[in-house]
């Protein structure tokens, strides 16, 4: 699964514009976010669609980010890993 090009950036701008929005996160580069020092998430892309992979804990998570619904479950995953 490739890192996601300037095209599907620019399909997923509507995500990414939300997720600049939660506060404790530095866009690096255009989908690229950090917490603090630490790479925190980015995008891909694939056959299967788009998906967004975040550093919750220790571990690597990766979500699909396809529709509303998807995209609302990212989002709440990570203001709660941010919460804490």
């Amino acid at each position: 699964m490739k890192h996601a090009g300037d095209q599907a950036l620019d399909a997923l701008e509507p995500v990414i514009a939300r997720v600049r929005a939660i506060p404790g996160l530095t866009e690096r580069r255009r989908g690229v976010f950090y917490r603090k020092s630490s790479a925190f998430l980015h995008f891909h892309e694939d056959e299967a669609g788009f998906f967004a992979d975040a550093k919750l804990g220790d571990d690597w998570s990766r979500f699909p980010v396809n529709n509303q619904k998807e995209i609302a479950t990212l989002l709440r995953e990570l203001r709660k890993s941010l919460a804490t």
